[in-house]
């Protein structure tokens, strides 16, 4: 089908932090920080329904889509020198890009690519460096974006649909609404784990494509950086939770294949 012909989502209810809206947020954050975003849950076990936040924090609500515009995203790696085991202690070492890491005591700047502990095989058979893909989704109706921080077992099926189903129909994340659903997988032990399905439902309006441009700079400039804590490795299959473990990860990374890999990119 040509970009031409691609169904245009015209009433699709886009709210952004601008005009009114953005000033009562600088004043009324002013000296409490950055305004906070909700994490969704990915469910461990296999489970098909995200656990999305409610009203009430203590109770979250079950959703088994997501519907939005993905404003932004980026991997995040995290290092703790005593194994991480969930909590709110703060990474030893941890990077926004997944290029380079900063030491939180020294500041030294390290090299991802080649630090040990991000190489397969330093923890077991997985990697000691915790890696996630942080994902900012913008739902209908509400200005404030979801943050859904991406095991390695589900950046594949990310990569492909961006690569496949956005890019090479000449768009970019921010002008289109994207599904986002659940699927049960097996790893090779036969444990059941859970991994991020992506639909392409359509394009956004000029005028919507325009607004959703505006939050998407918004975003990238403030709120790359949220602190890397528990909701981004304790939501997303691990057995901190008491459930089964999904699989570590392994050479289906974002756009990034080891050698000797059989894995094709889109682009081949």
């Amino acid at each position: 089908m040509a970009k031409n012909e691609l169904k245009v989502i015209d009433s699709f209810d886009l709210q952004t932090i601008s005009g009114d809206l953005a000033q009562a947020v600088a004043e009324e954050m002013d000296g409490l920080g950055a305004l906070p975003f909700d994490r969704v849950k990915i469910p461990s076990g296999g489970g098909l329904a995200f656990e999305v936040p409610g009203e009430d924090d203590e109770n979250p609500e079950s959703a088994t889509e997501i519907v939005g515009v993905i404003l932004d995203h980026h991997p995040v790696n995290a290092y703790w020198i005593n194994k991480f085991a969930g909590g709110n202690e703060q990474p030893d070492c941890s990077s926004f890009d997944g290029k380079q890491g900063v030491e939180r005591e020294t500041g030294e700047i390290k090299d991802c690519a080649s630090c040990p502990y991000n190489q397969f095989g330093s923890d077991d058979k997985g990697k000691a460096c915790k890696n996630v893909h942080r994902v900012f989704i913008l739902r209908e109706g509400n200005p404030v974006p979801l943050v859904l921080s991406l095991p390695p077992t589900s950046l594949k099926y990310m990569r492909d649909y961006i690569a496949k189903r956005v890019i090479l129909k000449g768009f970019r994340c921010w002008q289109v609404v994207t599904k986002i659903t659940l699927k049960k997988e097996k790893n090779a032990n036969g444990i059941a784990y859970s991994r991020a399905v992506f639909t392409f439902v359509g394009k956004l309006s000029p005028e919507k494509e325009k607004e959703a441009g505006v939050m998407k700079d918004f975003i990238k400039q403030q709120h790359r950086q949220i602190d890397v804590d528990d909701a981004d490795y304790t939501t997303t299959g691990s057995s901190s939770q008491g459930e089964p473990a999904a699989p570590k990860s392994d050479e289906t990374g974002f756009m990034k294949v080891p050698e000797g890999s059989d894995e094709k990119l889109p682009f081949d």
